[in-house]
């Protein structure tokens, strides 16, 4: 029997405060010396020893079929060098599964950083460049003890694709 894998485009949205905020926190530059406030990034590092390093990723396209998520920290994400990226998302959720209908794909300036909050769902980061370096801060074992990742090829036959 041969199955049929769906593939579904998904449009760049601009990334904004108001349109990621269901999902976690775009920080912009602020002046030296501002005063902590809620437009910094609300971290919650409180179950292992945090990490902070850069990763290097090589151009992956720009088609996912995983997204996967972290229950136990939030995750900074920016790009070094001014590099544009993208990130598709879907809030956090207490089902094994991402909502479908709330998946969006960010278009983010290498100009600022996103927080991810505890639980949001995320696959990426995509883009364009032959290769990108990350800044990262999560735990030490993230990756190891808290990724759990949902596969739609495997699940439902549907794979993305990164559209604009």
């Amino acid at each position: 029997m041969t199955t049929v894998t769906t593939l579904k485009s998904l449009p760049l949205v601009d990334i904004t405060l108001e349109k990621f905020q269901p999902y976690g926190q775009l920080i912009t530059p602020s002046r030296d010396g501002q005063v902590y406030d809620e437009s910094d990034a609300q971290l919650h590092l409180k179950n292992g020893t945090p990490r902070f390093y850069i990763m290097r990723l090589k151009e992956r396209g720009r088609q996912f079929h995983r997204i996967t998520r972290h229950e136990q920290c939030t995750q900074c994400l920016g790009a070094l060098e001014g590099k544009e990226w993208f990130l598709g998302v879907a809030p956090a959720s207490s089902e094994n599964f991402p909502n479908i209908e709330q998946l969006q794909v960010f278009r983010i300036p290498g100009d600022c950083f996103i927080k991810l909050d505890v639980g949001t769902w995320h696959a990426g980061p995509y883009f364009d460049h032959d290769f990108v370096d990350f800044y990262n801060l999560e735990l030490s074992d993230t990756n190891v003890v808290d990724h759990f990742t949902y596969d739609f090829l495997a699940q439902d036959n549907l794979k993305f694709e990164i559209a604009g």
